[in-house]
């Protein structure tokens, strides 16, 4: 098939980690190579950012990612996007009335997105595969006024969730967010979760890991915690810092935090504003001296922090998918996080880790000091995360899933009249 994808803010080529860098980054990245390595041909439609990028660069075979002139040539706000999507549809729609209709298949990755494969879908007849990444009617309610996008986003929402030809749940939680909140036919929502590449993302020996903490400045004997991820205020680090001084008050455990994330690669709190306040709630807890911001590390060294880990912890009070603790549960790290959105569904309580609510840094604790005391159970977690993420969630198992829902949508042949016949 020929697939386009359309990820308006979120470039496959951007580095994970920064403010509007993530996750949906990471997932069309990944799901275009692999649609492209099963033969595929695969065009990423990304909004320019930098006027200095080529007209289409090639990100890896039957893949290209193509940057669309939408607005101006620098960084904007996914939040302050909106606005510029009219151009980004006509600029697209230019290009198909030159062509033809050079596509099988539309797939949109976030609400704006959506938007411009809805004209996409009304102008040539090209069937619609809409993923959210996150909901806005679900974003209102934990965020509120903190939310900084347009009404509009929601009535756009409810305009995809009733005429894209199929939306992809990435979670049961999300299925479930869909029927509930936006009335959702349940015939058209299919559940493809994201995944890891498990060639990049694996286990390391001992001597590997000793080697890799020495390198981190980390001690052999110490206790490590690894917070890895965008550094806003939802994805809930300041209950991390809490958890580990409340690990430290109530189970006389000490252990080493290490976060790694931001807009530049040393931690500058001027850069990224919101390392400057966790910093203040380590002083405020008494942790400053156990807590290590390394600033953004690219994908290529991320392995190395998760190996180095006793326990990777991610405890957000609103979080759609979570790819990061599938990359720890890759890696054989325990995971302990919180019981909401798609945790819920990688992270299973009791067997590759822990779940507890967000925002209760005593429970967190508990389960910490569970893990320090039986490093054999916590070894029993990490093994069977590794399984599980190879058994159900590898990226050539989310690509070969979409293919099939594309495939779907595509006209099937008439049949000759004597097959017709036949079936009578």
């Amino acid at each position: 098939m020929n697939i386009a994808l359309i990820s308006e803010h979120a470039s496959p080529l951007t580095v994970q980690g920064g403010t509007d860098s993530g996750g949906q980054n990471v997932y069309v990245a990944y799901v275009a190579k692999e649609l492209g390595r099963a033969g595929h041909s695969v065009d990423v439609f990304t909004r320019r950012d930098d006027p200095a990028l080529p007209a289409a660069i090639e990100l890896a075979r039957n893949v290209r990612v193509i940057p669309v002139k939408a607005g101006p040539s620098r960084f904007v706000p996914k939040e302050a996007m909106l606005p510029l999507m009219a151009e980004f549809g006509e600029r697209l729609s230019e290009r198909y009335a030159r062509v033809g209709r050079p596509y099988d298949i539309v797939h949109a990755n976030f609400f704006m997105s959506g938007l411009v494969g809805l004209r996409l879908r009304e102008e040539y007849g090209l069937p619609l595969v809409v993923t959210f990444h996150a909901l806005g009617k679900v974003r209102r309610c934990h965020q509120g006024a903190a939310d900084g996008f347009p009404d509009e986003r929601l009535q756009i929402e409810e305009a995809l969730v009733q005429n894209a030809d199929r939306i992809i749940a990435e979670c049961p939680q999300d299925r479930e967010d869909l029927i509930r909140y936006y009335g959702a036919d349940t015939e058209h929502v299919e559940i493809v979760p994201c995944g890891v590449d498990t060639a990049e993302l694996r286990p390391g020996d001992g001597v590997s890991v000793t080697r890799t903490r020495e390198r981190l400045g980390l001690g052999t004997d110490e206790f490590v915690v690894l917070q890895l991820g965008r550094m806003v205020p939802r994805k809930g680090i300041d209950n991390v810092i809490r958890g580990i001084a409340e690990l430290q008050r109530r189970h006389g455990i000490a252990a080493r935090l290490v976060v790694v994330g931001g807009e530049s690669a040393e931690p500058d709190p001027a850069v990224t504003p919101e390392i400057g306040r966790l910093q203040g709630i380590a002083w405020e807890e008494g942790v400053e001296d156990r807590v290590i911001f390394t600033g953004r590390r690219e994908r290529e060294h991320l392995r190395d922090f998760y190996c180095a880990a006793d326990v990777f912890v991610t405890t957000p009070w609103y979080e759609p998918f979570g790819i990061t603790p599938l990359e720890a549960m890759a890696c054989g790290c325990p995971v302990i996080g919180s019981a909401v959105g798609g945790i819920r569904h990688t992270v299973v309580d009791g067997k590759t880790g822990y779940l507890v609510p967000p925002k209760d840094p005593v429970q967190l604790a508990d389960r910490l000091a569970r893990l320090r005391r039986a490093p054999e159970l916590a070894r029993a977690f990490g093994r069977a995360g590794m399984r599980r993420v190879r058994g159900k969630f590898t990226w050539q198992q989310v690509a070969g899933s979409l293919a099939a829902v594309y495939d779907d949508l595509q006209p099937q042949p008439a049949l000759r009249f004597s097959e017709r016949m036949m079936g009578l």
